[in-house]
């Protein structure tokens, strides 16, 4: 063996199969190089991807590698086997990288993006004698889009993406070919866009209603919009006019006309997306979508599953709120990787209203800079369209600088007045009604009804409270996993269809992309985009004349944390406009005025702050405190459906990412407080790194979800 050869990566087939650094090098440089080239900054792409692995010709590391491989078994002690930093050395002798964008890029390929205090002083050390200290003979030039300070640490993350994906297309290439070879196989968008006029043909039978004549003709207007050259869109549409499959029309017809590579659909819960990406898998086909939700923890992928991880390649990407933008503010190679990706693409933010108004402002800054830098196109997609544009204040000095109005181009203007033409209910409130079993009572009465409520723990209350022994009654609640959310909803569409009577408690998880129609919803006080959303499930269709929408204030369960304050502000409009049109635009628009006005922060944990200096961006802080969804808890699986059989499978094989996705729909995350109880409890199994199990039955009910509590474990033993 050439003691001189520098090798990257080795694996034994009948003979040793050995690529070396410069083979891998060159490799990465060439993929980095042209998923840079998307935003105009190809050589920097290269350019990382030459110096990445430079350290690697540093002794210590050829001693490793060939010691760990079993290639020479007389090689005693190695060396220091560090190999990261060296290269980022060299890249920061270019003098454009005053922002650290290269050397951050390489220093952090493996272990994640640093904060640049601390990365200046991991690269202030000296190269090793036997490591080549000279840059490539590659010249770096800036794009004639110039950043603002909003942009630098977009950039050096998309850099980052860039480097780490092709880092793992090359070394999959070439220690997985048959993996590698698989890649890519998807439809074009045209054919796509063929499948779906075909399937929108095959609903022109349904009946010459005004509803989905309102539905064809949103779909017409989302078609015209589509040629509009790339930027800001709103979809404002009443729940019921057919939004959803609307966006994808706009959508697919506007890739098309910009020459954009893919579609991502981005939704608030992770149940919707599962019915989302089923619907879409049977109009374009199962190979074409890809399902991207955190089933997995992106810190937990291990060596052995890092190559099935999502580079979202795919031309149609389902995926939450919180994958999307945690993902956009991540410094994790796991999580970035797939950055590059949403380069000239189509973002559909579905349920916009649902974006937490504590994150607004780096959310707002993460799409600015992806319609400026990238290519990004972004549909805000809803029934209760928020304000995002313009300049407000808030409580205690906040404010939140939004989207350029000018810049945002309406679908649907005001003038085709679609919330009257949609008006399918009336918004009643009812200032009597304010207990559980008065509610309760209420409920009892009516043959099929929806009510929706604010907590958890108030649609158990109120479940309970009703007698069982009349008609078919269901809840709906977060302690149920996604599968059994979507069986749920199953059986009860069934039963209206069947015209029998149903009776449903829920949280407000019915209120987004569930297609439903009661002819009567209860709806606990909320803000005024939530009960716009419960009144579109009352007579979503059409079928009767008027639905009844009644708002009720629930006083011995008052709203606290993030409720609070949009209830609050409800509350304050009832009075103020006792005769107002709920349903109209300009309610809204006033009800986001006075919410605004009220909100403490819009960049709760400062993430602005954090990123806003190029030569101190702090991204793996910014990255450990952008939590889109505070105290999110920890994700258990329960015993309901295939999960058994799958933890099996991850408890002797270990977990990949399509083995996971499938064990997400049986994930259920609760607050690390009730977590704590149930493994103390002996409850709770872990049976891979991150993985938690409950395989008791009797936790798990069929009814209402998990239980938070070892009551039954405790009376087992007990008798």
């Amino acid at each position: 063996m050439d003691e001189k050869l520098y090798i990257s990566h080795l694996y034994y087939d009948t003979d040793w199969k050995i690529q070396t650094n410069q083979e891998h090098c060159a490799g990465v440089a060439k993929l980095a190089g042209e998923f840079a080239a998307r935003f105009g900054y190809q050589n920097w792409g290269e350019l990382s991807g030459l110096l990445h692995d430079r350290g690697k010709e540093r002794t210590g590391y050829q001693q490793y590698i060939r010691k760990n491989s079993g290639l020479d078994t007389t090689i005693g002690s190695h060396g220091p086997k560090d190999h990261s930093y060296i290269g980022a050395i060299i890249a920061h002798n270019n003098p454009l990288d005053a922002a650290y964008w290269l050397s951050n890029a390489i220093a952090g390929h493996h272990r994640g993006l640093y904060d640049l205090d601390e990365l200046k002083t991991v690269i202030q050390t000296d190269i090793p004698s036997e490591v080549d200290p000279s840059l490539p003979d590659v010249k770096l030039t800036l794009p004639p889009v110039k950043p603002d300070l909003n942009d630098f640490s977009h950039i050096g993350r998309m850099l980052f993406s860039c480097l780490v994906d092709a880092d793992w297309l090359d070394t999959e290439r070439f220690m997985n070919k048959e993996t590698a070879d698989i890649r890519g196989n998807f439809d074009s968008l045209p054919i796509l866009k063929k499948r779906l006029d075909d399937y929108l043909e095959s609903l022109t039978g349904a009946p010459d209603s005004l509803v989905n004549r309102t539905r064809r003709e949103v779909q017409e207007l989302c078609r015209d919009a589509a040629s509009k050259p790339k930027g800001f869109f709103e979809l404002t549409v009443p729940t019921g006019g057919g939004k959803t499959l609307a966006s994808v029309v706009w959508a697919l017809n506007h890739a098309i006309h910009n020459g954009m590579e893919r579609i991502i659909i981005a939704i608030p819960f992770t149940s919707i997306i599962v019915q989302t990406a089923d619907t879409l898998r049977k109009i374009f086909g199962e190979k074409n979508v890809v399902e991207h939700h955190s089933a997995i923890s992106d810190d937990k992928v291990t060596d052995t599953n890092r190559l099935a991880c999502e580079n979202w390649d795919a031309p149609l990407i389902v995926t939450t709120n919180v994958q999307l933008f945690e993902s956009i503010y991540s410094n994790k190679t796991s999580r970035c990787r797939k950055l590059h990706s949403i380069c000239n693409c189509v973002v559909v933010l579905d349920e916009v209203q649902s974006l937490p108004r504590t994150h607004l402002q780096p959310v707002v800054n993460a799409m600015k800079s992806y319609a400026k830098l990238f290519g990004a196109s972004f549909l805000l997609c809803t029934a209760s369209q928020p304000v995002l544009d313009g300049e407000w204040q808030g409580r205690n000095q906040a404010s939140f600088s939004g989207l350029d109005r000018s810049r945002i181009y309406p679908i649907i203007s005001d003038e085709l007045r679609l919330h009257e033409r949609m008006r399918r209910a009336s918004i009643t409130i009812d200032r009597d009604l304010s207990d559980i079993p008065g509610i309760a009572g209420r409920i009892s009465g009516h043959r099929q009804v929806l009510c929706i409520v604010n907590t958890r723990r108030i649609a158990l209350e109120l479940f309970e409270a009703l007698p069982k022994d009349e008609c078919s009654i269901y809840h709906l609640s977060r302690f149920m996993c996604a599968a059994h959310i979507l069986d749920v909803i199953a059986r009860i569409k069934e039963a209206l269809i069947k015209d029998e009577p149903v009776k449903v408690i829920s949280t407000q998880l019915i209120e987004a992309g569930v297609d439903i129609d009661f002819p009567v919803v209860y709806r606990q006080m909320a803000g005024l985009d939530s009960i716009l959303q419960a009144a579109g499930r009352c007579n979503r269709e059409g079928r009767a004349d008027n639905g009844d929408t009644i708002v009720f204030r629930l006083k011995t369960a008052p709203n606290k944390g993030d409720l609070k304050t949009p209830a609050e502000v409800m509350e304050d409009m009832i009075d103020i406009y006792p005769d107002a049109d709920w349903f109209s635009p300009s309610a809204m628009r006033d009800f986001y005025r006075m919410l605004y006005g009220r909100t403490p922060y819009f960049d709760k944990n400062d993430i602005t702050g954090l990123l806003s200096n190029p030569t101190l961006a702090q991204y793996e802080t910014a990255s450990e405190r952008f939590n889109l969804i505070d105290n999110q808890g920890e994700t258990v699986y329960v015993n309901y459906g295939d999960a058994p059989a799958l933890i099996e499978k991850i408890r002797y094989t270990g977990p990949t990412r399509s083995m996971m996705r499938k064990l997400g729909r049986y994930g259920v995350t609760i607050h690390t407080h009730y977590f704590k109880e149930l493994s103390n409890g002996g409850l709770v199994e872990e049976v891979a790194p991150g993985i938690f199990y409950i395989p008791l039955e009797a936790q798990y009910d069929r009814l209402t979800g998990l239980k938070l509590s070892n009551e039954y474990l405790e009376q087992t033993f007990i008798l």
